[in-house]
This record gives structure tokens, sequence and C-alpha cells, in this order.
């Protein structure tokens, strides 16, 4: 073994602590989500040009085009996601597979939606890699009908910028008390949303000599939070014909 392959284990462990250091100084205090983002291995999920730059607070370039998140901003996408072991989420935008990655270490069933083929193989094939087995990443359009049709769904992940609204569909896949979360573009500029769903209201108890129970007053159904801005590439809608 060479020198420099001796020192490799603590440069590697120190380039850990330094990500994590570094996330914890842009506010992220979640130790679950420290303990996801640590346990899902950044330099694997990046492309081999850029390894050395996986742990870095900086977006990389993927194939098709896409881009690799920073992660201080998948870290606050996630954070605002509000993740339980319990929770069935769906992802647009597999990507690399990297955030797939930290959604199931939170130990969530993930179903992630790729429009390009060639990235949803290569994180399919990350992903077994390091033994995920309750994520599972298929080729299809995220934001159509079709492919969210008949899920219910506790949490949504939108790894992009939508132009408009988000879409109906998405929407009206979340559980009572589901969550949103993704970009949109308001006022020109790209903010990040969190949309909740109203939760089924709770019985009241029942006045005296009333008949049954009263039902809380409903709400809108769903509430939106801008969250700030942010700066994450546009999603597209349909499936990449190459590639």
């Amino acid at each position: 073994m060479s020198q420099a392959d001796s020192h490799q284990p603590d440069r590697t462990a120190e380039e850990t602590v330094a990500f994590l250091l570094a996330l914890r100084e842009r506010g992220i205090r979640d130790t679950a989500l420290l303990r996801a983002m640590e346990m899902a291995p950044r330099p694997l999920f990046a492309p081999r040009r850029f390894s050395d730059l996986a742990r870095a607070d900086i977006s990389l370039p993927l194939p098709c085009g896409q881009t690799m998140t920073a992660p201080g901003i998948i870290a606050t996408m996630v954070m605002a996601l509000k993740v339980a072991p319990r929770h069935r989420i769906f992802e647009v935008g597999t990507g690399s597979g990297y955030v797939t990655a930290v959604l199931a270490r939170l130990g969530a069933q993930v179903i992630s939606v790729e429009r390009y083929r060639t990235l949803a193989l290569a994180a399919t094939e990350r992903l077994a890699t390091i033994g995920l087995a309750n994520a599972l990443v298929l080729p299809g359009d995220g934001l159509s009908a079709a492919d969210v049709a008949g899920q219910r769904l506790d949490r949504i992940l939108l790894n992009g910028t939508i132009a408009s609204e988000f879409p109906a569909p998405l929407l009206a896949s979340l559980n009572p008390g589901g969550v949103l979360v993704g970009a949109q573009v308001i006022g020109g500029e790209s903010r990040l949303v969190r949309v909740t769903r109203r939760a089924l209201p709770e019985a009241a108890p029942a006045e005296p000599g009333a008949g049954g129970q009263q039902l809380l007053e409903e709400g809108p159904e769903f509430t939106q939070e801008i969250l700030g801005p942010v700066r994450l590439p546009p999603l597209a809608h349909g499936v990449a014909r190459v590639l």
C-alpha cells in the first residue's frame, strides 16, 4: 500500500466531518437528516470526474444535461418536507439518485420518477449498491396524471422548479395532512414552496342536548407557504425520447 493510500480513510473521514459541519452552519440541525446525508455516500452518486467535489456545497453537472443539486439546498428541501419513517414519498426528478437515497435512509418508502431512462437506470444501480430496498426508481413523467394515478402519498418532493401551478394530480394524490415541497416561479423568481393538504377535521365533544358530534369548521383544502428563494433547474413535462 502506498503512503497516499494509507491516508485515504483519514482524508475521507475529514471530508465527511467538514461536509456535515457545513450543513450545520447553514442551519441544518436535524440529527436524523444529517445522519441520513452522511449514510448516503454522495461521492458514489456524483459523476466520477467530479467525485472530489461531491461533498462541496455546490451543484454538479449530470449526464443528459441535468444537475445534481447542492447538498445545502437538498437539506433545506428535505427538512421542509418533514419526513417520518412511515411516510410514502413520491419524488419527481431522480437525477443521480442521491436525494432518493437520503429519503430512504430516513426510513421512508420512496417512489422516484425520472424522465431520462439513462439516469433512472444508473440511479437504480447506485441504490442497489448500498442496499436500499425501500426505494424504487421508474422512468416516466412524474408530473403527469398517469404516473401518479392511484397513489396515496404522504409526501411529494419536486427536485426542480415549476413555471406555473403545481399539477393538480399531484396535489390530489396527497393524503390528508400530506405535504408537497418544490420550487415555483412567483413574481418572476424561483421560490421554495410547501403545500399542505388539510388534515381530516377532528370530532368535537357534543354540546349538551345535541344529538351526535359536531365537526370543527373546515378551512381551505390546501395551504401554501413560501419558504424563500431557491435556485433549482426547471422541471420538464414528458419522457425524454432519447437518453
